[in-house]
């Protein structure tokens, strides 16, 4: 569920987008979304550019060129069923990272770049309250119809029970949450080196609706104004830390790293 949005700012931003819905889909739901994010509802596929489109399996992002698809993104939680395995979810390096000493009390994660909501589904599967932000309308319209399809499915649902999505930048939310999470987990896009195909393809179309992070200062010093009990930061495995701020020490993988800031107890701020 949504609980914040706001339609795109500018030109730049809904110039090369649009909205369809393929035979067979919703078209007053198609339209909603057009109208919400101020964008024009197409007719048809169009012929280039990037387009939102409502299809039998949801709503996908794609990218045509000559009336063909180039690429395509879709949410797609259950392609994450065999990672959220007890075995195998124990040996994530982000499930490793936030994992907390002697919790008190329903523990509770801010992801606070959440993108397709994949790593925020990993802390919810380790028993974690989590708060997703996004700030791209668009990419916040793909991730909350992913959730709403995998709470339909069984072994899905008491997962996407414990994630909440605000549509919201989340530097300004952080320092006025209520209580201090235990979790902050901070991922800004970077240019990555992965092999994979489909993370190459997952990129692509990501970095044509967000830039990198303009501000990482800010971004890190509004999570640790939050006060949470560890700041965790997602880097290329050989990249300089978030904002040249030295972490307390790091969880490295084969690909990425992540940067575990531990913070003083929130009574000690």
């Amino acid at each position: 569920m949504i609980k914040e949005h706001w339609p795109l700012k500018s030109l730049e931003e809904t110039a090369a987008l649009s909205v369809w819905a393929d035979s067979g889909a919703d078209r007053i739901q198609a339209g909603r979304l057009a109208e919400r994010l101020g964008l024009p509802m197409a007719q048809g596929q169009p012929a280039h550019g990037l387009a939102l489109r409502f299809g039998a399996h949801g709503l996908e992002l794609c990218c045509t060129r000559g009336g063909a698809d180039v690429l395509c993104l879709r949410g797609d939680f259950t392609r994450m069923l065999p990672r959220l395995q007890p075995g195998s979810l124990q040996r994530e390096l982000l499930v490793r990272a936030a994992r907390i000493r002697r919790p008190t009390g329903r523990l509770v994660a801010i992801d606070a770049t959440a993108g397709l909501g994949e790593d925020a589904m990993l802390l919810a599967a380790a028993g974690f309250s989590v708060q997703l932000y996004e700030s791209n309308p668009v990419i916040a319209a793909l991730l909350a119809d992913a959730l709403d399809r995998a709470a339909g499915v069984p072994a899905l649902a008491p997962v996407v029970s414990r994630m909440q999505l605000h549509e919201t930048d989340s530097r300004t939310a952080l320092p006025k949450l209520p209580a201090p999470p235990d979790v902050i987990l901070l991922d800004p896009m970077f240019p990555a080196r992965h092999k994979s195909a489909l993370v190459k393809k997952k990129l692509q179309l990501l970095q044509m609706l967000a830039c990198p992070c303009a501000d990482e200062a800010a971004l890190l010093m509004a999570a640790i104004a939050a006060r949470p009990r560890k700041v965790l930061v997602k880097r290329p495995l050989k990249g300089a830390c978030l904002a040249g701020i030295k972490a307390s020490h790091s969880f490295t993988g084969r690909a990425i790293r992540i940067d575990c800031l531990v913070l003083p107890g929130p009574q000690t701020h």
